[in-house]
């Protein structure tokens, strides 16, 4: 018997070799521009700092870095409000930052520091900000996503218009419950936005080697939900799929599914780029998805359509320096108390 060659849906998507042109920032303002910029270079170089510290020996939680693709989160962000609620998973160090959450607080929790995010207590996994929408991130792969769902009940009958949003990567849609959630919201109509971030892999497997064709948005399919596949390293495209999407979603609420086709430029979990595992992680691939970076291609469409007075250089330089000024900060802020840790763990006795 003839196995079954696997199918390629996303077609030229997937191709490293196309997609390197500036965007087209066809209704997109330049002050818009310069914000999602500095928000992907932000989370870029965080990442980044990130890297260095697992290398050093500082950060002490793994640490799963998305460096590649920081365009997804920023585009969906755009979208956002801050009622909403948003649910990451353990790739999630953009969802948040994207979101409002401070580049100090991030650092601070990943060095397990009393002033980071989650008090220190969760590491780059566990991140929480629900002031600024986002509700939290886990590394249990898809557990946030039936979350999400709950969530967009409560904000279905809150009767506010506002949306949940749950973050997957492609090897979560191989969990039972992202099929559960897709059918429940499908039947009660729920205000929850499904984005697969599908950046080809599982950890180290290829989904060539994991499901008959490469494309997610088809489960979204079977559960009649509007679906959109997108060029996950254009944050313009992101932008004004995910506006169309949600403005739908606020004014007749039913849930939404976008596909965003990216590649993480690192492995699975911490700083090494990978090139030795999969079928298709090659150097030379890896190269050709950097052509695809989305910080440079959005400078290029900015310096082509807008009047950009400082290069992308200089503006690097300068969230550099933020990023290295908010490290310096997380190395002396202090540990959790021990108090604090108990307080955590243990039940008061208020008898």
């Amino acid at each position: 018997m003839k196995l079954k060659d696997h199918v390629t849906s996303l077609g030229d998507l997937v191709d490293p070799d196309l997609y390197h042109e500036r965007l087209n920032l066809e209704g997109c303002s330049p002050e818009q521009a310069a914000s999602m910029l500095d928000s992907m270079l932000a989370i870029r170089l965080v990442e980044e700092a990130i890297a260095d510290l697992i290398e050093s020996g500082e950060a002490k939680c793994p640490c799963h870095l998305g460096i590649g693709q920081e365009a997804v989160a920023v585009g969906i962000a755009q979208c956002l409000r801050t009622s909403d609620r948003v649910f990451g998973a353990h790739r999630s160090h953009s969802h948040f930052l994207s979101m409002g959450g401070s580049i100090q607080s991030l650092l601070c929790e990943v060095l397990g520091k009393q002033d980071g995010c989650s008090r220190g207590m969760g590491g780059s996994m566990h991140l929480f900000g629900q002031e600024f929408g986002f509700f939290g991130s886990v590394p249990i792969v898809a557990g946030t996503v039936p979350l999400a769902v709950g969530a967009a009940l409560a904000a279905l009958k809150d009767q506010r218009g506002d949306i949940a949003v749950a973050y997957f990567g492609d090897g979560a849609s191989e969990e039972g419950v992202i099929h559960e959630s897709l059918n429940l919201a499908s039947i009660y109509q729920l205000p929850v936005l499904f984005v697969c971030e599908n950046n080809l892999y599982s950890s180290h497997l290829d989904i060539a080697q994991r499901q008959p064709t490469d494309s997610i948005a088809r489960f979204a399919k079977a559960h009649s939900i509007d679906n959109i596949i997108v060029e996950g390293n254009d944050v313009i495209e992101v932008k004004n799929c995910t506006a169309e999407l949600v403005e739908k979603m606020r004014g007749n609420p039913g849930p939404a599914f976008i596909e965003a086709v990216t590649y993480r430029w690192r492995g699975h979990v911490g700083p090494d780029e990978n090139v030795d595992v999969g079928v298709r992680r090659s150097a030379k691939d890896l190269l050709a998805w950097k052509r695809r970076d989305p910080i440079k291609r959005l400078y290029e469409g900015m310096a082509a359509e807008h009047d950009v007075s400082t290069d992308l250089r200089s503006i690097r330089t300068r969230v550099e320096n933020e990023v290295r000024a908010a490290v310096a900060v997380a190395r002396q802020s202090p540990y959790p108390a021990d108090e604090l840790n108990q307080a955590a763990v243990y039940a008061g006795d208020d008898s």
